[in-house]
């Protein structure tokens, strides 16, 4: 009986043009160095590009992973922030004062979005621990 796995893995690709001719990417995923070729929408649309340091989850890193922030007040001192992420997760913060004369939607958004940003920074560093290091065994 077939079962489904979930897994992600680093890879180090560069672009290369097919023998077809068509645009796409060598790729070494494997650590005995084969190098196999993969179309560059089908790379694109399934890594997510780290730049030359796959050892570390970086600010900027974190910027291109989410989208602009949605923010909206939802009553007279509460700010609540949605961000879509690359993936299509959707995350939620809110943000609140005591004093309603003290509301301030942008304050609101940028307390909220340092919450969203250190929580999208933890995944992708729980993200990046498993393509490194792969799953312990038992």
């Amino acid at each position: 009986m077939s079962q489904f796995y979930i897994g992600v893995k680093i890879i180090e690709a560069w672009k290369q043009i097919g023998e077809n001719g068509e645009e796409g990417y060598a790729v070494k995923k494997y650590p005995d160095g084969h190098v196999s070729w993969s179309p560059k929408d089908v790379l694109e649309r399934t890594y997510f590009p780290m730049g030359q340091d796959p050892s570390k989850i970086t600010e900027n890193m974190v910027s291109r992973f989410i989208d602009l922030p949605e923010p909206r007040q939802l009553d007279d001192k509460t700010t609540l922030v949605k961000i879509d992420t690359i993936t299509g997760f959707v995350q939620y913060e809110v943000s609140s004062c005591v004093d309603p004369t003290n509301y301030d939607q942008e304050v609101g958004t940028q307390i909220a979005m340092r919450k969203i940003r250190s929580n999208i920074w933890k995944c992708l560093g729980f993200v990046l621990q498993w393509g490194r290091f792969g799953l312990k065994n038992s």
